[in-house]
């Protein structure tokens, strides 16, 4: 009989699967060239320049940022998650920090650049988070972020094949539900109200169903290591693609913060 694999988020025992971390390895290639495009739109340098991960599990996004030359700093609500980052940091001197989204402890206005992953698609309180990045961007910064639609598909995904489906599940049970899913439209008006203007979405998913699939199962069998998974996945952006399961956005600050923005229960606006 063959044991079900150990589900186990920033875990890196080596009987764990951990899907937050196999979903951070296949997101980071369009993450980063997604980026690369923010850059160029936005006039941003990177050299220079101040940029903040939140939710950055293991700190792979936060890496990639360093290496193209931010100073970074990554906050993710998870201890472990944390301190596996710090172990793979490479000398790249990020700082490291653990801190939920809502209320991250960092100064107004001190970024120019947030990276948003791993976070809008599993968190209760949306509008709480986007004002708390908005207010350490500085006026006119950028936030770019990644997340899951609420469509029929990615509720088979997400809901069903990562976290229920027996042979594909990744994730543990209720890391995803469907109201927590954000259509694009939605996700707009949320940033509208914490001060951001929307000014992007690009669709990406993975070449092929069939190869994401058999990534999954393998990694579940053990017969492919999380290092494998990247190429075989092999996720594309769509630019001109309209979003079935996953998209990319990036919007930027206004030079004020909205009066909405400052009256969300939980937001920077409260605390101060």
């Amino acid at each position: 009989m063959t044991t079900a694999p150990h589900i186990a988020l920033d875990s890196a025992g080596p009987a764990a699967v951990d899907g937050r971390h196999i979903r951070a390895l296949t997101f980071q290639s369009v993450r980063m060239e997604y980026l690369r495009h923010v850059l160029g739109e936005a006039r941003l340098t990177a050299t220079g320049s101040r940029a903040l991960v939140v939710g950055s599990g293991r700190g792979l996004p936060a890496r990639g940022l360093a290496r193209v030359g931010f100073e970074v700093v990554a906050a993710d609500p998870s201890p472990a998650a944390t301190a596996l980052a710090q172990d793979a940091d490479d000398g790249l001197g990020i700082t490291y920090l653990t801190a939920p989204a809502e209320q991250l402890g960092l100064p107004d206005g001190s970024f120019d650049l947030v990276y948003c992953a791993d976070t809008l698609e599993i968190t209760e309180r949306p509008d709480a988070v986007l004002v708390e990045l908005a207010r350490v961007l500085r006026p006119g910064g950028v936030l770019v972020y990644d997340t899951v639609n609420r469509t029929p598909v990615s509720r088979l995904i997400y809901l069903g094949a990562f976290q229920g489906f027996p042979g594909t599940r990744i994730m543990p049970r209720g890391r995803y539900a469907a109201h927590r899913l954000r259509r694009p439209a939605d996700l707009a008006r949320s940033l509208g109200r914490a001060g951001l203007a929307a000014k992007d979405v690009s669709a990406f998913k993975p070449r092929g169903v069939r190869s994401l699939v058999r990534a999954v199962r393998g990694r579940r069998r053990g017969t492919l290591t999380d290092a494998q998974l990247p190429e075989l996945v092999d996720m594309v952006l769509e630019p001109e693609g309209s979003p079935v399961v996953t998209y990319l956005g990036y919007a930027v600050r206004s030079r004020a913060q909205s009066a909405d923005a400052r009256d969300v229960p939980g937001g920077a606006g409260e605390r101060r």
